[in-house]
């Protein structure tokens, strides 16, 4: 598979936003959310940036705009916990980036995971259904944008003499095992001589496969500080039957 890399130095600091700190993540491009079908990276990113102008945007911080409307983020889950409690708040940012002037906006799902929900007390399935869920709900507020989008101004570029809107992806998040363990490991790498490479393969590879199916454009893999966890990435993403259980 092919790999974007990029940076978030969130340039949609307006007035409207907060200024939250640049993070850096690999972007994995997925065609037709079928593991193993990838379309060569460069011909899709080429086609987007031509529509974006020659540039994309990316959104920025999450959880400072959360917090700005009201949320309570003092939780394990961080931003992930309002996929449970506000996901009304979780739209609104989205939409806020949009209107601020994103290409590319960010699941919720940065500190969702299956074992960090099971220990809040829901389910494997329920917890399978709220990953789902910060992607749908970052491509409603894409839907909801675009049909605000009714005039001129709104939108951004013009192909073969036609006014279009302007193009908007979906990257599905996909934090740390630091980042679900949170207890600062995220920005150190250091998880202890416990955590194996089987370890880090278990924890990455269910929410992967539901990420990669659940109908986002891309796959975020965001904040990954630990070389072994570097290496079950790479795995999975040039070895797709990794991501098949057995």
């Amino acid at each position: 598979m092919n790999l974007v890399l990029s940076a978030s130095f969130s340039t949609l600091a307006t007035r409207h936003l907060s200024h939250p700190l640049p993070s850096l993540f690999l972007i994995i491009i997925i065609n037709n959310m079928e593991l193993g079908i990838v379309e060569t990276s460069s011909r899709l990113m080429t086609d987007f940036l031509q529509k974006c102008g020659g540039y994309a945007v990316v959104d920025g911080g999450f959880a400072t705009e959360l917090e700005r409307h009201g949320a309570d983020l003092n939780d394990p889950l961080w931003s992930a916990k309002c996929l449970i409690s506000s996901p009304h708040l979780v739209r609104k940012v989205h939409l806020d980036y949009l209107h601020a002037g994103a290409n590319i906006i960010i699941t919720a799902s940065y500190q969702a995971t299956i074992q960090g929900f099971v220990a809040k007390g829901l389910s494997e399935e329920e917890a399978e259904l709220l990953l789902r869920r910060s992607v749908e709900i970052a491509c409603e507020a894409r839907e909801i944008y675009y049909d605000k989008c009714t005039t001129k101004g709104s939108l951004d570029y013009i192909e073969s003499g036609n006014v279009s809107r302007r193009p908007v992806l979906v990257a599905a998040s996909i934090g740390s095992y630091g980042a679900y363990l949170a207890d600062g490991s995220e920005y150190s790498g250091k998880y202890g001589d416990a955590v194996s490479l089987k370890t880090l393969k278990d924890f990455h590879r269910r929410r992967l496969q539901i990420l990669a199916k659940s109908g986002a454009d891309l796959i975020a893999f965001e904040t990954i500080p630990n070389k072994l966890e570097a290496k079950v990435v790479n795995i999975f993403l040039n070895y797709t039957n990794e991501l098949v259980d057995f």
